[in-house]
């Protein structure tokens, strides 16, 4: 079997939604010192709906795949079920991670959840309330 699925190598090689969203509404970052990983998400929210995500990724190949996967599944969704995502749900599109590289959609769900923090805490919301 090989170390990477396919998957993971498409995304790798062809990240979807890398960049920078100037008017975000939630920032979010993220990273693992042990490893060096840093993720950055920028969400663009309209309605209660995820218009618009991308992403910064500083790491490696797998951290990249998670990032870009992770905008994918949430992209044209509700908050709400961007709220529910999941390191597991991450790997799984992903077709699988080695273990010691699960940390990188860790990352991704961290990374998201944090933007979604930041864009309650820009509303004044308390994300813990949601």
């Amino acid at each position: 079997m090989a170390l990477y699925s396919e998957k993971v190598m498409d995304h790798f090689r062809n990240p979807r939604n890398v960049g920078v969203i100037e008017d975000a509404d939630g920032v979010g970052e993220v990273g693992n010192a042990k490893c060096g990983d840093i993720m950055k998400m920028y969400l663009k929210i309209d309605d209660d709906i995820i218009s618009d995500v991308k992403f910064e990724t500083f790491g490696c190949g797998s951290a990249i795949a998670s990032s870009s996967m992770a905008t994918e599944l949430i992209k044209g969704k509700p908050v709400s079920e961007a709220l529910e995502l999941t390191n597991k749900a991450v790997a799984e599109a992903l077709d699988g991670l080695p273990a010691y590289k699960m940390h990188c959609s860790v990352l991704a769900e961290e990374a998201i959840k944090s933007a979604l923090d930041d864009y309650y805490t820009r509303k004044g919301i308390n994300p813990k309330e949601q």
